[in-house]
């Protein structure tokens, strides 16, 4: 491809001759500054914003639009070689039409689909040359195991989720819980009047480009039996050997299934608290969704149980803050033990008072754990005050 033609494209994703486009801001935790000896990737679930987030980025930075190239390597126009040669050449083009530039930002969006990247990244950034690079992926794993040694202290990563309640608030002001715990936080849906369409269609898409092509699995129907059975199972224990029989599959392929999902961020795995690796690894697991209304429009069991939803609001937002939630069960349940700087404190959710069964819950948990911190327990108005911001990582 020649450098006109790849910089036709990134002008298509670029800003160089027009305005920002309006967006709702993000809440999200940011470095204070940009360095072209570390990368910034932003990771999360597809179609929560991640694409909008990086022109934010510009306003943020107060970057000069002329200066940031944007290109999304799902762009069908890229043709089928994607590599770092693709790479080499779309940064020399733009620094061929900008000879005088000093600093100049690359925006590579949906990086997963770039063989070779994470390398050749790695060579941009020990060797700067006023090049920044802000990266995006929906999956979690694009910077796990070898792929993180390769780029060890040379990058930062955001992850982003979709819409908390503020910023579902952003869209409709005067939203209630219940509303926002229905639609969920994807984006673009609650512009429309026919969001629900558009949720579905994004199940399918992750379920399709992001675990069944990953995975090189034959057929996304038993893909997609398995999420939505762990859609279903929401906030409960979930057997991997049951799953398995109900799904017609080996105990390995479900597991591989699940983890896929967990690295798409369609969902999230709780385990069991426990100090012991021994003891968390013999309990299953629970399992909530990435967004309730997302689970909602897909589940054939998703119900009006307003309580599990605000469970499933509480875990993402626990996420949010960057904890890493378990939860415990002795004769009951404590809903999510959390490692914090303060230690260990144990969340209880419940849709109206506190039941017999959390305090039960708790006086066994704190038998067993007696340096535990005081629980916070979480109603809607709980949530809405902002309970969880006093919840600092460990």
């Amino acid at each position: 491809m020649d450098d006109k033609r790849l910089l036709d494209i990134s002008a298509y994703w670029s800003f160089w001759g027009g305005e920002l486009p309006a967006a709702i801001e993000r809440d999200v935790d940011l470095p204070s500054s940009l360095r072209e000896s570390l990368a910034l990737v932003v990771q999360g679930v597809r179609r929560c914003g991640k694409s909008t987030l990086l022109t934010q980025l510009v306003r943020r930075y107060r970057l000069n639009p002329k200066h940031c190239a944007f290109l999304n390597f799902e762009d069908p126009r890229l043709g089928q070689r994607l590599d770092h040669g693709l790479l080499d050449a779309w940064v020399a083009a733009f620094r061929k039409a900008h000879p005088r530039l000093k600093r100049a930002y690359f925006f590579l969006d949906e990086i997963q689909a770039v063989t070779g990247w994470q390398r050749w990244l790695r060579a941009q950034l020990e060797r700067p040359r006023g090049n920044h690079f802000i990266l995006t992926g929906s999956n979690s794993e694009l910077l796990s195991g070898e792929l993180a040694s390769l780029l060890t202290g040379r990058h930062q990563v955001v992850e982003l989720f979709p819409f908390d309640l503020s910023e579902f608030r952003r869209v409709r002001r005067r939203g209630t819980i219940e509303e926002y715990l229905e639609a969920g936080g994807f984006p673009e849906p609650l512009f429309l009047d026919e969001g629900d369409r558009l949720r579905q269609q994004y199940f399918l898409d992750i379920v399709e480009r992001d675990i069944r092509e990953r995975l090189k699995a034959r057929s996304a129907a038993a893909v997609k039996q398995i999420v939505l059975m762990a859609f279903e199972s929401l906030g409960s224990e979930l057997s991997l050997r049951r799953l398995s029989a109900a799904a017609g599959i080996a105990v390995e392929t479900a597991a591989n299934y699940l983890a896929a999902s967990e690295s798409a961020y369609l969902l999230f795995a709780v385990p069991y608290f426990a100090f012991s690796e021994r003891k968390r690894a013999a309990r299953n697991k629970k399992y909530y969704p990435v967004d309730t209304g997302l689970r909602r429009m897909v589940a054939t069991r998703a119900g009006a149980d307003r309580g599990k939803l605000l469970e499933c609001a509480v875990h993402l937002e626990l996420r949010r803050r960057g904890l890493r939630p378990s939860y415990w069960r002795g004769r009951t349940e404590v809903d999510f033990v959390v490692n914090t700087r303060a230690g260990i404190v144990p969340v209880q959710v419940s849709w109206g008072q506190p039941l017999e069964r959390h305090q039960r819950a708790l006086a066994e948990f704190y038998e067993s754990f007696p340096q535990a911190q005081e629980a916070v327990f979480v109603g809607p108005r709980e949530y809405e005050q902002g309970v969880l911001e006093c919840l600092a990582p460990g």
